[in-house]
């Protein structure tokens, strides 16, 4: 078997597209599949679908930078093709931007494949290759009317064949974890049915340097007819495919030495290019016999023709498992005809896989203010976290429960992030326009600052430590100033001191940012969190953490977001004079969804840690797309479902309802089930009394 059999069992000598889950993996030099979808993955002849999902991207680029500094051991840059960076360069990894889960897979095996070149081939040969090949090959290529470009072109493309195989072949046994991703390149881009076709056909059975490629880049494919032109068997012992490893292929100069061994076994096969008119008559002759016997075949003047569907049940019949070559019509003598759809479809195929081998990989470019602004998703921290898997999956459903729904989750507010406008509730027209419009005449940036300086010189105290010191105690450290009693039997000669401290506390104020709290509900419940940070930043041992939560989106494709706005524990308080006024309310609310996406952030309480999350929203919950639906009981339960997990962490939940001048019963009962019997209805106006029960609480010991 090919490669290792241990190693590389269905990895090589195989035919067809594989069936298989979808999955994830990536590939570097071929698209050996007629299916549309690889051209747009290529982003070959297709157009660059709008509206794409800068946050999906930037985590699929930082997985698979993740995947390629693991196997290749090394800090491999990987960067979305862009019109500046549009081809693997020996230094980085170049990937395409048109990826989903679907192709995430393909998009790693490409990405591993870049990458293993980048550890383990010799760019500079390439480089030099011309001037590296044996004058002994261009004088043989010389004799034979071959030109010195076609021999340089023709080494370069077999090289990178047998460099391929020697790359995939050392990563596929070094890190075997990776198997699933290079199964998935190569059922992508080597296996396919065009080019079996042209392996069992008559195409492709001249000895000219063009069937010699066609043949020598299929020849892991279990119908490569060896016979099929002279020299070809000769061609397969010198690659050696069984044994790439174990047969001196231990760098790029071993396989450059190989390919021009190839070289020279093809310049010696192929016929002597001619004038046309010493032609003309043999070759008139044989095209006149062949017709006759295409006829004769089956007398309807078509020859050995096939179906597709004739062609792909011969195919199905032998097991894609076997790694025996299928050799029943390797002289030609049985070989099929392809229709003219046929050749034009193989000979469109053969194109790609030449420009794959010649490193013209295509693939779909980002423009500028897109690679900009993914950038700045990536500064953000910003991911996808599956939430709600318990939810049923719509209103109608009953007790159907689907598989949940991705919440987006911002860890960081940057100024890049609110340039880049990918975020209604964070944006640089909302920071524009702050103070000004949309009810927001009001600042409350300063204002919080202002009320929290006021509420913070309280908490300053927290910072202070009180020592008691109690002396003559029978036990403890001794007291110096005691020694000299011990000769007048005083044996109380010790001392003990007591200090007393506050324990560090952690708040998590998180702040409903659906468009329900727009206006004076807004602008209060951000100058309480201002004015809390504010504090606490005083007080010195708070850590202090402000979110927002709403959605992302539109209509069907929305998702809940969390966006953590300030953060203590690594922002100074100059983030908040500077970005909270991009802050402002867009969206539904999501509520226990986004508690759930940040659950595992939360910090427990315990003996020494004080933990706190407190809650300000207006509202039921409720959020919606094509795959959960969120309101009523389930929401309040799923919501109550987070609370409760909270207070079994030891952290204390605070939830405030910031009221108009209605609220019904049916709020009344609702907010009460989600948070507790200690959760409290308030007016906007009075939301600076809750800064004042916090700083309360954190006095207390």
């Amino acid at each position: 078997m090919s490669f290792n059999e241990r190693d590389f069992k269905g990895f090589t000598f195989r035919s067809g597209p594989v069936k298989s889950t979808v999955k994830q993996n990536s590939s570097f030099w071929w698209n050996d599949n007629d299916d549309t979808d690889v051209d747009e993955f290529l982003g070959i002849d297709t157009t660059t679908k709008k509206g794409k999902d800068l946050v999906a991207l930037a985590g699929y680029k930082r997985a698979i930078s993740n995947f390629v500094n693991i196997v290749t051991e090394d800090n491999i840059p990987v960067v979305f093709n862009s019109n500046d960076e549009s081809y693997t360069d020996g230094k980085k990894v170049v990937i395409g931007s048109n990826i989903d889960d679907k192709k995430f897979d393909v998009a790693v095996g490409l990405a591993l494949h870049e990458g293993s070149h980048i550890k383990l081939s010799d760019f500079n040969l390439l480089k030099n290759l011309e001037i590296n090949i044996p004058h002994e090959v261009y004088t043989l290529a010389e004799s034979v009317g071959v030109q010195r470009y076609d021999v340089i072109s023709t080494i370069k493309n077999i090289l990178n064949y047998v460099e391929d195989r020697r790359i995939d072949s050392f990563i596929f046994r070094t890190s075997p974890g990776y198997k699933s991703y290079y199964h998935s390149m190569y059922e992508k881009y080597f296996y396919s049915k065009n080019v079996d076709k042209g392996l069992l056909s008559d195409e492709f059975r001249t000895e000219e340097i063009e069937s010699y490629i066609f043949r020598i880049i299929n020849l892991h494919n279990s119908n490569r007819q060896l016979t099929a032109l002279k020299g070809l068997k000769e061609i397969a012992s010198l690659i050696n495919l069984g044994n790439i490893q174990r047969g001196g292929l231990e760098n790029t100069d071993m396989c450059f030495k190989i390919s021009c061994d190839v070289m020279s076994v093809i310049l010696k096969s192929i016929e002597p290019i001619k004038p046309q008119s010493d032609e003309n008559g043999s070759s008139d002759d044989d095209s006149d016999s062949q017709d006759d016997d295409s006829q004769e075949g089956n007398g309807s003047g078509e020859g050995n023709t096939i179906t597709d569907e004739e062609l792909q049940e011969a195919l199905d019949s032998s097991s894609l498992d076997v790694p025996s070559e299928n050799s029943g019509n390797d002289d030609g003598s049985d070989s099929v005809e392809l229709t003219q759809r046929q050749k034009d479809m193989l000979t469109k195929h053969f194109e790609k896989q030449e420009k794959f081998l010649d490193g013209d990989v295509q693939k779909t470019k980002l423009n500028k203010k897109e690679t900009k602004d993914i950038s700045s998703i990536e500064e953000s921290g910003a991911t996808y976290e599956n939430v709600g898997s318990d939810i049923e999956k719509d209103y109608y459903g009953g007790s159907s429960v689907g598989k949940g729904t991705k919440c987006l989750v911002v860890k960081n507010l940057t100024q890049n992030l609110i340039d880049s406008d990918q975020f209604s509730c964070a944006s640089s027209w909302n920071q524009k326009n702050y103070g000004g419009t949309y009810s927001r005449e009001y600042n409350f940036v300063e204002e919080g600052l202002r009320l929290g300086s006021m509420l913070g010189r309280k908490l300053q105290v927290r910072g202070e430590e009180s020592s008691l010191k109690y002396s003559r105690q029978d036990s403890g450290k001794i007291d110096k100033r005691l020694i000299a009693e011990l000769g007048f039997g005083n044996s109380n000669v010790f001392q003990t001191t007591f200090t007393e401290r506050y324990n560090k506390a952690y708040l998590h104020i998180s702040v409903d940012a659906s468009g329900s709290m727009g206006g004076d509900k807004w602008n209060k419940a951000m100058t309480s969190a201002v004015a809390m940070i504010k504090a606490c930043d005083m007080a010195g041992n708070i850590d202090v953490v402000v979110s927002i939560r709403t959605t992302h989106g539109r209509g069907h494709s929305d998702v809940p977001l969390i966006l953590v706005a300030y953060d203590s524990r690594k922002d100074k308080l100059q983030k908040v004079k500077n970005l909270f006024s991009a802050l402002n309310v867009a969206g539904t609310t999501p509520e226990g969804l986004c508690f759930e996406a940040i659950e595992k952030e939360l910090i427990p309480g315990n003996s020494n840690q004080d933990s706190y999350f407190m809650n300000y929203s207006d509202g039921q919950p409720y959020f919606s797309n094509n795959e959960i639906y969120y309101g009523g009981s389930t929401a309040e339960r799923h919501t109550k479902k987070m609370c409760d997990g909270m207070r079994a962490k030891g952290i204390s939940v605070l939830s405030y309802f910031i009221g108009g001048s209605y609220e019904s019963e049916s709020d009344n009962n609702s907010f009460k089930n989600m948070y507790g019997k200690d959760a409290e209805f308030i007016n906007a106006t009075n939301m600076m009394s809750v800064a004042k029960t916090m700083n309360k609480k954190f006095l207390e010991k």
